[in-house]
């Protein structure tokens, strides 16, 4: 018994469309591979396009004191070296209640516009320039 031609024909046409069908499953299961092993990508908000109103920005950030030894607007000239070195360590110390989570020093320096820090600024400097006994009064009145 033999084939014949039109037996053997439709025996290749069979293979083909076999083999067509296996890479099309092999190719399926690729992508499937390649999706299953791709990692999560995560889901980003954009920052606003607005800037905030306020003169600073708010800061989840903790407060991190300073090392500034010259601050904008604030005139430690003429002032002895003991009370300069005061003034100067509280502008650094202090952090500014505008909400910045900077010192006074940083946020007058790095904020001119901040509408708290030079009024703040100037506190620190008039109580650093009163003299000792008028300290003491005003941080006992302060609690």
């Amino acid at each position: 018994m033999s084939s014949s031609p039109t037996d053997q024909g439709a025996a290749s046409a069979g293979t083909k469309k076999g083999s067509g069908l296996i890479v099309v499953i092999t190719l399926a299961l690729l992508a499937l591979l390649v999706w299953a092993l791709n990692p999560r990508q995560p889901k980003f908000k954009p920052a606003p396009l607005d800037p905030p109103s306020s003169g600073c920005a708010p800061s989840q950030a903790d407060f991190v004191p300073s090392n500034l030894t010259e601050v904008p607007g604030v005139a430690l000239a003429g002032l002895p070296d003991a009370v300069k070195n005061h003034i100067l360590l509280r502008l650094n110390m202090e952090p500014c209640s505008c909400g910045c989570a900077q010192s006074l020093a940083a946020c007058r320096a790095g904020n001119p516009s901040c509408p708290v820090s030079p009024q703040a600024c100037d506190a620190v400097v008039k109580d650093e320039q009163a003299p000792a006994g008028s300290k003491k009064a005003n941080s006992i009145a302060a609690k």
